[in-house]
């Protein structure tokens, strides 16, 4: 007769594969974060001059080294790079702004920002007024030497890919041309005047012009004249309509693109191109336009250069402009070019700009970390970083969706090391069923931090209403950063908070990723109508193969805010727009006022949880996302001496022959296991009926129901029995015996597994429980 068991029936999938976690390995603890972070100085500009390829596409900085030169020829080039001015005109944005300035110092160009200061900060500059400045910058240039090249392009959506002596040769290999003007897609923005362009081979057809280049005797002679032909023609214009006092829609569009109607009435004109010898660059051999041609470019690198390769003509231009749609395109290209990025040195540009904090306790290391805060300081006196005083930051906690794993969330924002006295808590709790759980945490919290300010799920606020409301409550605390973490954001790293301040960017997220999966806490593109696209850098970035900064879209989750920002009423953002989610609106309405949001994955920072199908009515929830979130419940419920003992060649525990012992499941795991199974309360009557747990399966023994299993082999190759509860405390008795071999196992371990052959071999029996309840898991195993 066979021995008899109670049966607890109970759902297979989740419970095999908790079993089945137990002959995989865990993902090591503290794989992810990185302690003590000190990142190296890698600014030193690499590179070196490149040999001769017969017919291989320029790279580095880009010349031509398969032309023979003369030493004239050679002190020529140096001499028109050196006299070579680049002339600009603000315009809004200052996180653009500054990326460009940042082009044309890496490669040396002299720059002139044209206006007044602060002209173009905050509104277009028309173009009536760009020819008036534009004029009176010439003129003053052709006065101090006339042989001189004056290059002229937009600043925020532009980024120099090449330096001066590049801009030098390419003018001087074009033949009969003394004013190169970038090329374009379309006519504009006049389309009738299509026709009237000549039809070309291949490249651009039409001009833009927003890039020009030229001697500036011909650029002023040019816009002395025919810059006073065309304001007298709009002047003209303007006398022909009716006088009003504020101008007409038509009035507005022709001062916003006056520059280009010049450019177009004096190339369309046979006699006035022939006179100031202007040609287009169909080839895009100094301007690239993306807008309407991103496909006819590629990103590659030569050495430590990263250059754009013109697929079309097979040039490699020099001034890249993200007109029209393309902007976006530019921020991701922007984080290589001018020597951002590449793939020997990883992010050098990363490290310009960045502050050093002054010391805090919570960041005081090892004496053998002590030589590299020596190092630190020697770069604070050499000014590479600036030291500033540790700022107060706002943190901004958010749980508006059912969250798994909430409690680590919370504990992992109380770990991270920042002096909590320089922190003011902003805490919104939207959630009824994490409400015990966060009211715990708001009471063991209150009076260690600066403030702490909790609005919960009662008080019924909506979500974007509480957002906006954190960037005011930061404004109120007088705050230097909002930090801004939602509950999906697994903070791991403790130093994050440091670390990002450090970076010093306007709007920096670290990267976050549900761990296995390619889901991220950023965008790389969207559309055109604010939604997601996969950038062509995307699964490099997520899977840390390239680690640098990237501006990009959009961010959530988790991000760094600068309180110039959110002060600031041009670039203050707010978490509504439309019917956007809050996040996409946050982003958007940045985009929109030109701020960049960057992404930093130097170092890994945590992860995000999946919580779209947490389901808080359950008991013990989080037992039940072995399979949505495995990473964090095997750090919940794994055992963290579980990967050693099952590493190669460890040698594990045997009480008796052929019977291994070693950890698996933590007591958390156990305790919320038995009452999990307790709460269902349904279990087998004893008899022989069979299971209905396909091998998976809890055994309780109790004095008064069963007390104790008869010898018996099992339908297995092997067996699992994992105990739940302890000897001695919970029950008394019990354990197992191998009949065979005469051996008692008899002093349980909680969450330890007892594995052995189950058939054959090893006849075993339940010892009896003569008091308490024992509860084990045991799992038949067959390979």
């Amino acid at each position: 007769m066979s021995p008899q068991r109670r049966w607890f029936n109970v759902s297979p999938l989740p419970l095999l594969s908790l079993l089945c976690l137990a002959l995989t390995p865990l993902v090591e603890a503290g794989a992810d974060v990185t302690m003590g972070v000190a990142y190296e100085d890698v600014t030193s500009v690499g590179g070196g001059v490149r040999a001769c390829v017969e017919g291989a596409a320029r790279g580095e900085d880009g010349v031509n080294y398969c032309r023979k030169l003369t030493p004239q020829e050679t002190l020529k080039l140096k001499q028109g790079a050196e006299d070579l001015v680049v002339l600009t005109i603000r315009r809004p944005g200052d996180d653009a702004f500054k990326r460009f300035l940042r082009s044309a110092r890496v490669y040396g160009y002299k720059v002139k920002v044209l206006g007044e200061e602060g002209e173009g900060v905050e509104e277009e500059v028309g173009g009536r007024r760009r020819i008036q400045l534009l004029q009176e910058a010439l003129a003053l240039l052709k006065e101090e030497k006339e042989d001189r090249l004056v290059l002229y392009t937009e600043s925020v959506d532009v980024v120099l890919s090449g330096g001066p002596v590049r801009v030098v040769e390419e003018m001087g290999e074009a033949d009969d041309v003394d004013v190169w003007v970038a090329g374009d897609t379309t006519c504009w923005p006049d389309r009738n005047l299509d026709e009237q362009f000549p039809k070309v081979e291949k490249g651009k057809r039409f001009l833009n012009s927003g890039g020009f280049v030229g001697k500036v005797s011909v650029l002023n002679k040019l816009f002395t004249e025919e810059g006073k032909e065309e304001m007298k023609n709009l002047e003209k214009k303007k006398k022909e309509k009716k006088e009003e006092e504020e101008k007409t829609e038509e009035e507005e569009e022709d001062d916003k693109h006056a520059l280009q109607i010049l450019f177009n009435r004096v190339y369309l004109k046979e006699s006035l191109r022939r006179k100031y010898k202007i040609e287009i660059d169909h080839a895009a051999k100094v301007f690239q336009n993306l807008n309407d041609a991103v496909d006819e470019v590629d990103l590659q690198f030569s050495g430590r250069e990263g250059y754009l390769l013109n697929l079309v003509s097979g040039s490699v231009p020099i001034v890249i402009r993200g007109n029209g749609h393309a902007h976006l395109i530019l921020n991701t290209l922007g984080a290589y070019l001018a020597r951002a990025w590449n793939p020997e040195d990883g992010c050098r540009a990363c490290w310009e700009d960045m502050i050093q904090l002054k010391d805090a306790e919570e960041w005081k290391e090892s004496e053998e970390k002590k030589e590299k805060a020596k190092q630190e300081e020697a770069e604070e006196l050499s000014g590479k970083k600036e030291v500033k005083e540790i700022p107060k930051v706002t943190v901004g906690l958010f749980i508006e969706k059912p969250t798994p794993f909430l409690q680590e969330f919370l504990d992992r924002i109380e770990e991270l090391k920042y002096p909590k006295k320089m922190i003011d808590l902003y805490l919104h709790n939207a959630i009824e069923g994490h409400k015990e759980t966060v009211d715990a945490w708001v009471e063991s919290n209150t009076g260690l931090y600066a403030s702490l300010k909790y609005i919960a799920p009662e008080e019924d606020v909506k979500e974007w209403h509480v957002r906006n409301g954190v960037i005011d409550h930061c404004l109120a605390k007088e705050c230097g950063y909002l930090f801004v973490v939602d509950s999906e954001a697994q903070i791991m790293n403790p130093y994050t908070l440091k670390l990002l301040i450090e970076q010093n960017r306007p709007v920096v997220a670290p990267l976050l990723i549900r761990p296995y999966k390619a889901w991220s806490n950023f965008w790389g593109a969207v559309t055109l109508d604010g939604f997601y696209a996969r950038s062509m850098d995307y699964m490099e970035i997520v899977q840390g193969q390239r680690r640098g900064l990237w501006n990009v879209p959009y961010v959530s989750g988790s991000y760094l805010v600068q309180a110039g920002v959110l002060a600031n009423p041009r670039t203050r953002p707010a978490y509504i727009r439309n019917l956007l989610d809050p996040d996409m609106a946050f982003c958007e309405n940045l985009r929109e006022k030109g701020v960049f949001l960057h992404l930093s994955n130097r170092v890994e920072f945590g992860h995000l949880v999946n919580n779209e199908e947490f389901d808080l009515s359950r008991l013990n929830p989080e037992l039940w996302e072995v399979e949505r979130n495995r990473w964090d419940w095997e750090r919940r419920y794994l055992n963290p001496a579980y990967p050693e003992s099952v590493a190669e060649n460890t040698t594990v525990e045997m009480p008796c022959p052929d019977v291994y012992w070693f950890p698996v499941f933590t007591e958390r795991f156990a305790e919320e296991m038995i009452v999990t199974f307790e709460d269902f309360g349904v279990w087998s009557s004893g008899t022989n009926e069979p299971p209905r747990a396909l091998m998976n399966f809890m055994v309780r023994y109790k004095p008064d129901e069963q007390p104790f299993l008869r010898p018996h082999h099992d339908t297995s190759t092997y067996t699992i029995n994992v105990a739940l509860n302890k000897p001695g405390k919970d029950y008394e008795g019990g354990g197992c015996r191998f009949v065979r071999y005469n051996c008692n196992v008899t002093d349980s371990r909680v969450g330890w597994v007892l594995m052995h052959p189950g058939r054959l071999t090893h006849l075993h029996e339940g010892l009896r429980t003569t008091k308490g309840t024992r509860y084990i898991i045991v799992s038949f195993v067959d390979p």
